[in-house]
């Protein structure tokens, strides 16, 4: 019996991943963040306690980053057929083989290249609901790929006001 919808189905998933010459993928989960509300407070202490070298925490299972040579506290480049962020390794036996998580909510920061600098995982899922009923987002069904940052570490630029040019002063 075909699916209702095809967009129910999922998309990406380990058992479809594409042969790009880029290595084995991930699944990506994106999850509610414990030290902020969606990406309101990411600019506050508590939030930013937990960065690793300010960037989102990307957590792994220790078998998986041990198999891709990759150690806690490294930055990865993290990318989809979307686009790539920069997000900071923590090692977890909570994490699933073939997985990694970085929960959403971290200030947009694109650098002119169109990499986020910060971390947000919006720029690696797709912009499509699981349904028309439900109108969910499709984060869960995410394919990845994640490699170590070896470049020197591009400054962040997402809490940084804007400067204010022209003749108008704010008083």
């Amino acid at each position: 019996m075909p699916w209702p919808c095809d967009l129910v189905r999922a998309r990406e998933w380990l058992g479809n991943a594409p042969e790009k010459g880029w290595g084995d993928a991930l699944h990506l989960i994106s999850n509610q963040p414990d030290r902020k509300l969606h990406s309101q407070l990411d600019l506050g202490s508590y939030s930013r306690e937990a960065k690793i070298r300010q960037r989102e925490p990307a957590r792994m299972n220790p078998a998986e980053a041990a198999r891709r040579g990759l150690v806690s506290g490294q930055v990865l480049r993290i990318w989809s057929e979307r686009g790539a962020c920069l997000a900071g390794l923590v090692i977890s036996d909570a994490i699933a083989d073939g997985v990694i998580q970085i929960s959403t909510g971290a200030w947009l920061d694109l650098s002119h290249e169109g990499l986020d600098r910060h971390g947000n995982v919006n720029v690696l899922t797709r912009d499509l609901p699981t349904s028309s009923l439900a109108q969910g987002p499709t984060a869960h069904t995410t394919l990845v790929w994640a490699e170590p940052w070896l470049g020197e570490l591009p400054r962040l630029e997402a809490f940084s006001p804007p400067e204010i040019s022209g003749t108008a002063q704010l008083t």
